[in-house]
Parts: structure tokens; C-alpha cells; sequence
């Protein structure tokens, strides 16, 4: 099951190539969006079935290449980066690569059994987020609150530190892993149900405001890991200086 979530990912990245290609840029940018909800949930579905496999662990690495780093660049490519020639081309290399980079390291990764709390971090900027960056410009565009030219060059710029953030050191939030309490479940629903009417209603003007957010979250979740990795080293000072006195 979890691995024909992953599958279906796959099919919805190369389906949204497809109606970029048929300049259907609407449904190009819902279907990027629908591949990164089954990108979170087929990794949840594995741990719930007790599912989880080294398959499939590299099955989702292929999976986000194609539809967060294959597919909206393309998307890109042919919405406005074709317009500067050769290097809107080397961007589409450049951004590629590095979520190729992004993912391998990702799956190197390990975190010590005294640093749990970093669980809850990524390395830099996930795949499915840097999609969704590199293709604000176009989502806002297609969300008509407002109309800007040199749509290349915006773009471009967006790309170009989209790319940096993703194979960069910078800790990010891991939405992924995120616990909500018993006693706020309600609540969540709740603010689950009022954002999918959102998105249904106010397809692309949600996706931006989603978009502005994650970008305002970045610096937040540099510094908060800043706070609780010098917290955990304080502690482990102590307990060292605990062990020597004992």
C-alpha cells in the first residue's frame, strides 16, 4: 500500500509535466501539490502498517526527484525560463541537481540516540517544499492578486535560492513529524476542514499564502534549532561533570 502511494506520486509529477506541456499551468501546479500530500502521507501509512522497507525508502528518493525536482522545474521551464535560452535551460540543470544532491544526503543521515529532538528538522530545505517555492512565482501569477512582468527574472532569482537553500546546512521544520496532542485533535480537524475549503474555494491565493508562510517559518526554525541544540549541549555538559564528580 505504501508503495503504491509512492507510485501514484510518480504518475501525478509526469502527469503535471503533461499539462504544462499543454499549457494547462492550473492543473500542472494542483498536481504537484497532490503528489506532495501522498509524499507525506506514504511514509506515515508505512509506519502504521509496520510497512517500512530499504525499497521503500529509495522508491520515495526516485519518486521525489521526478515529481519535486524533475517536474516543477520543467513546469517552470516552459512557463516563462524558455524566454532566456540556454540559461533558463541551466537552471532547470542546476535545480535538478541539487534535489538529487538534497535527497542522497538525506538518506545518509543519521541522528544519535541523544539528539532525538533533531528528528523533528531537516537539513537544509525538503524536496516537496523547494517545489512549491520555485513555483510561487507561477502560483501567484495564476492567483491574480497581482500581475508583475519579467516573470524570467523572478523566477530565475527564485530558483537560484531555492536551490542554495536546498543542499544548504540551514535546519527547516520536518512538518512530517509534527505531534499534536490528544486534547487539540478537535482543533485540528477544525483548522484541516477551513483549510481545504480554503484551497477548494481559493485554490492559488491559499498556495501563496501557504508559500509566504513556509518562507517566514525558515528563519524561525533556524533559530529554534540553534536554541535547543545549545540547550542539549549544556545539558550534556552537566551530565558529564556529573559523571566525574561521581
Amino acid at each position: 500500500m505504501p508503495n503504491a502511494l509512492t507510485i501514484l506520486g510518480v504518475c501525478l509529477g509526469l502527469s503535471s509535466i503533461k499539462f504544462a506541456l499543454d499549457l494547462n499551468y492550473e492543473m500542472a501546479v494542483i498536481t504537484i501539490g497532490l503528489a506532495a500530500v501522498l509524499d507525506t502521507l506514504d511514509g506515515r501509512v508505512a509506519r502504521l502498517v509496520n510497512a517500512t522497507s530499504k525499497v521503500g525508502k529509495e522508491l520515495d528518493s526516485l519518486t521525489d526527484v521526478i515529481s519535486f525536482g524533475v517536474a516543477p522545474s520543467f513546469i517552470m521551464y516552459f512557463w516563462t525560463l524558455n524566454e532566456i535560452g540556454k540559461f533558463g535551460w541551466m537552471l532547470v540543470l542546476i535545480y535538478t541537481v541539487c534535489c538529487a544532491l538534497r535527497l542522497a544526503r538525506f538518506n545518509l543521515t543519521t541522528i544519535e540516540e541523544t539528539e532525538k529532538w533533531k528528528i523533528n528538522f531537516f537539513q537544509g530545505v525538503p524536496s516537496p517544499a523547494a517545489a512549491g517555492l520555485i513555483l510561487m512565482p507561477l502560483i501567484l501569477s495564476l492567483s491574480g492578486l497581482i500581475q508583475f512582468e519579467n516573470k524570467a527574472i523572478i523566477s530565475s532569482v527564485m530558483i537560484l535560492i531555492t536551490s542554495i537553500l536546498m543542499v544548504s546546512n540551514i535546519p527547516t521544520y520536518s512538518l512530517k513529524r509534527i505531534l499534536i496532542p490528544r486534547n487539540l485533535t478537535i482543533f485540528l480537524l477544525l483548522g484541516i476542514g477551513v483549510y481545504i475549503s480554503l484551497l477548494i474555494f481559493y485554490t492559488f491565493q491559499t498556495l501563496f499564502l501557504s508559500g509566504v508562510i513556509y518562507v517566514i517559518l525558515i528563519p524561525i526554525s533556524f533559530f529554534h534549532f540553534r536554541y535547543l541544540n545549545k540547550k542539549s549541549l549544556i545539558s550534556t555538559h552537566e551530565e558529564e561533570e556529573t559523571e566525574d564528580v561521581l
